[in-house]
C-alpha cells in the first residue's frame, strides 16, 4: 500500500484529491495538510512514501516547505501546479529543488480534464514511490573536442519525468559551436515549454529556444518541443525547419517518437538518439529504428534515471547503443559529432 499526504491550501481540492487517488485500491491518502508548516509537522510524523503538494498556500508556500522536506528526506514529493506561465516558473523551481515531478491542475470541471488529472496523478504517485534519489555524479567531458567539417548532425534528446533536473547535467556542457542540431523533446504542457527552454538558454552556451513553425534549423541550435504539438523537422539535406503539428495524436504531445522519427528520416545515419529518465516508452521504438539505419543511440542508465522507463525500454528492446549515467552523456555526444572548426560555420 503507498501512503500519500496531500497538501493543499484549498479544503474542496485536498478532498477532491484523496477522492481520486483512493479510487486505486494500491493507495491510501495517510492524511491531509493546508500549508507548507501543517505538511512538514505531518510529514515527519507520518512518513508518506509520496507527498501531493500545492505549490502556492499561505503561511509556508511549497516550495519552502518542499526544501525541508527534501533535506529531512522526508517523502518523495509530486507537485501540483497551475497551468499558468507563473506557475510554470515556480514548477521548474520546484523540480530544481527535489520534486521528482508534477501535475498541472485540470482547467475546469470538465469531467474528461478531471479524469486525465486523476490518470496522470495516480500513475506518477506510483512512480514516485521508486523514483531514484539522485547523486551528484560530476560531469566527465572529453580532454579535447573532436574537429569536423561534415555535414552537421542531430541529436534528439526525449525526456519525461525527472528531465529538468537530468537536463542540467547534459545540455549546459555540449558547446556553443557543435556540429549539431539539438531537438529536446521533455513531457510538459503547453504554456510549461517556453519557460523550460529560457531557463535553459540562461545556463547554456548552445542556443536555447522554444520551437516554432517555420523556424530554420541551425547547428549549435537546441529547438525545445512546444508542448502539445509534435516537433519535426522538414526541408532537404541543405535547408531545414521547424514543422509543428498536432497530429499525429499521441499520448504526448510533443512525443520522443514522433520527432525522432522525423529527424531520422531526413538526417538517416547521421543521427544520435538520446533517450533519459521518464515512465512509459516513448521513443524506444524509434531507438531501434535509429540504430538499424546506421545512426548512434545513448540511453541512460538505471544509476541516475529518476525513473527508469522510457530508457529501459530502449535499453530490453536492442535500441541503446551506450547506457550511460546522465554525467556521462554530455562527453558521448560531443564524441559522436564533434564541433565546427569556425563558430557559424554550417
Amino acid at each position: 500500500m503507498i501512503k500519500v499526504l496531500v497538501v493543499d491550501d484549498s479544503a474542496f481540492m485536498r478532498l477532491m484529491i484523496k477522492d481520486l487517488l483512493e479510487k486505486d485500491p494500491g493507495i491510501k491518502v495517510v492524511d491531509t495538510a493546508k500549508n507548507g508548516i501543517d505538511a512538514v509537522e505531518k510529514a515527519e510524523k507520518l512518513r508518506p512514501d509520496v507527498i501531493v503538494m500545492d505549490v502556492q498556500m499561505p503561511e509556508m508556500d511549497g516550495l519552502s516547505a518542499l526544501k525541508m522536506i527534501c533535506e529531512k528526506k522526508l517523502g518523495k514529493v509530486l507537485m501540483v501546479s497551475s497551468l499558468t506561465r507563473e506557475g510554470a516558473d515556480v514548477t521548474l523551481k520546484a523540480l530544481d529543488l527535489g520534486a521528482f515531478d508534477f501535475v498541472a491542475k485540470p482547467g475546469g470541471s470538465v469531467l474528461s480534464d478531471i479524469k486525465k488529472f486523476a490518470e496522470e496523478m495516480t500513475a506518477k504517485v506510483k512512480a514516485g514511490v521508486n523514483a531514484a534519489n539522485l547523486g551528484e555524479g560530476k560531469v566527465k567531458l572529453p580532454n579535447s573536442y573532436p574537429c569536423s567539417n561534415d555535414e552537421a548532425k542531430a541529436v534528439v534528446i526525449g525526456v519525461s519525468t525527472g528531465g529538468p533536473r537530468a537536463l542540467m547535467k547534459v545540455l549546459p556542457f555540449l558547446p556553443h559551436n557543435i556540429n549539431a542540431a539539438v531537438f529536446l523533446v521533455q513531457h510538459m504542457p503547453p504554456s510549461f515549454t517556453s519557460s523550460l527552454a529560457k531557463r535553459l538558454d540562461e545556463r547554456c552556451e548552445l542556443k536555447v529556444v522554444e520551437a516554432e513553425d517555420g523556424m530554420e534549423v541551425k547547428p549549435g541550435t537546441c529547438y525545445v518541443g512546444k508542448g502539445g504539438y509534435n516537433m519535426l523537422v522538414g526541408g532537404d539535406r541543405r535547408r531545414k525547419k521547424i514543422v509543428l503539428t498536432d497530429v499525429p495524436k499521441h499520448r504526448f504531445m510533443p512525443s520522443v517518437e514522433v520527432t525522432m522519427d522525423s529527424v531520422l528520416a531526413l538526417y538517416r545515419e547521421n543521427t544520435i538518439g538520446v533517450l533519459m529518465t521518464g515512465m512509459g516508452d516513448d521513443g524506444a521504438e524509434a531507438m531501434v529504428r535509429i540504430r538499424k539505419a546506421g545512426g548512434r543511440t545513448i540511453a541512460e542508465s538505471r544509476e541516475t534515471a529518476v525513473i527508469y522507463g522510457m530508457p529501459r525500454a530502449a535499453v530490453e528492446k536492442g535500441g541503446a547503443e551506450f547506457v550511460l549515467p546522465n554525467y556521462e552523456i554530455a562527453a558521448k555526444i560531443i564524441e559522436l559529432v564533434g564541433v565546427r572548426e569556425a563558430y557559424g560555420a554550417n
